[in-house]
């Protein structure tokens, strides 16, 4: 099947291969995820000096940490002696320093290789030079992204710009300070599917009708196919009778008091290429990163954002955080059913879009230049 063959209402979608190659995963791995910006860790993983988190990037893993003045930091998980792994657990704290575990290579927070057995006879290591190999970091939204690239990105033209797209003007997502909410909820998925059939999923609402119906009670256009962002700067509203975000439609928690007054009842969302959802209501943010590990396998991590005075008082979040924890359970669900499939004969030329998906068209466009098709 080919895009010429087809009724000028469909567009083709991907072959099936692109979902189940571990030849295509790993182009996608070197030329997106090791490349690009790249979503790691909510900065309130890493509290103070010397905590740290690892984190898969690409096939890379990679320490998000803090240095003793408190700065984020971010370093390859690789001893420069012999290639042992620094941080064996996925968190916590090494005080001053990172100790390989094979030789006792010692590294300070800022990467330098302070230490090691015999280093003394050994006066022409430079220090620095073979210390961690540190990748580009950037905090925004509260969170930590780094680039593996050597050169990365422009930021405003990349992650920001999405935003632009989607909502007219980053103004529109700084209404919701992100950055100074506080987690209030975190549930981790392993979804048994390739990243983008997930990224495919979020992006439209013409299964939403079938699949959610918590959520097409709460928003009723969804039920009509459209989804939120398919529309520059469009909110989808709540229905007359709900009172808030929640998975029955009553009340939610305290709302964000810097919201413009247009962002009231509705909700927002925003897709970031190539593994951020957010998804803004007046109350709070959910924040989805995605953490592709196989051909076939993606981890998602998934944060629930309040403001502090909310979470710090202990106030039940969980009517809230039910409702899309219900939308997540029936998306992956839905991405895990259709992951088999892409190894079918019937989809080896792919399937097609019809036309309130037709965006996830440009989504296949804008993958096949990332990785030089």
């Amino acid at each position: 099947m080919t895009s010429t063959q087809l009724p000028e209402s469909l567009i083709a979608t991907l072959p099936g291969r692109y979902y189940t190659d571990p030849g295509l995963f790993a182009l996608e791995q070197a030329t997106i995820f090791e490349r690009m910006w790249f979503c790691a860790a909510r900065g309130s993983d890493v509290p103070r000096p010397g905590s740290f988190r690892t984190v898969q990037v690409g096939a890379e893993s990679v320490i998000v940490s803090r240095n003793r003045r408190g700065e984020i930091r971010a370093f390859l998980n690789v001893c420069r002696h012999r290639g042992a792994r620094i941080c064996s657990d996925g968190e916590g704290s090494v005080g001053r320093a990172f100790q390989c575990m094979y030789h006792a290579w010692t590294y300070d927070l800022d990467g330098k290789l302070v230490a090691a057995p015999n280093l003394t006879r050994m006066p022409d290591i430079d220090r620095t030079e073979y210390g961690l190999r540190a990748v580009h970091v950037r905090e925004w939204l509260g969170y930590v992204w780094v680039s593996l690239a050597d050169e990365p990105p422009s930021f405003e033209d990349t992650v920001l710009q999405e935003v632009v797209n989607r909502l007219g003007e980053v103004a529109n997502l700084d209404h919701y300070e992100v950055d100074t909410l506080s987690v209030g909820r975190r549930i981790v998925y392993d979804v048994r599917a390739n990243w983008k059939l997930i990224v495919e999923n979020f992006m439209e609402c013409y299964h939403c009708a079938t699949i959610h119906p918590e959520l097409t009670e709460v928003l009723p256009e969804f039920a009509d196919g459209y989804a939120a962002q398919y529309y520059v700067n469009h909110g989808a509203a709540f229905g007359a009778d709900v009172e808030g975000f929640t998975v029955d439609g009553s009340a939610g928690l305290d709302p964000i008091p810097t919201l413009a007054d247009d962002q009231d009842r509705k909700y927002y969302a925003i897709t970031i290429k190539p593994q951020v959802f957010v998804n803004m209501v007046p109350d709070h943010v959910i924040v989805h990163r995605m953490y592709p590990m196989a051909v076939d396998r993606t981890v998602v991590e998934c944060d629930w954002l309040y403001l502090p005075s909310v979470v710090e008082s202990g106030k039940d979040v969980s009517k809230s955080v039910e409702l899309f924890h219900r939308v997540n359970q029936q998306d992956f669900e839905a991405c895990e059913r259709c992951q088999p499939a892409m190894s079918s004969r019937l989809y080896r030329d792919g399937g097609v879009l019809v036309p309130s998906e037709h965006h996830i068209g440009a989504f296949h466009e804008w993958l096949r230049a990332a990785i030089g098709e």
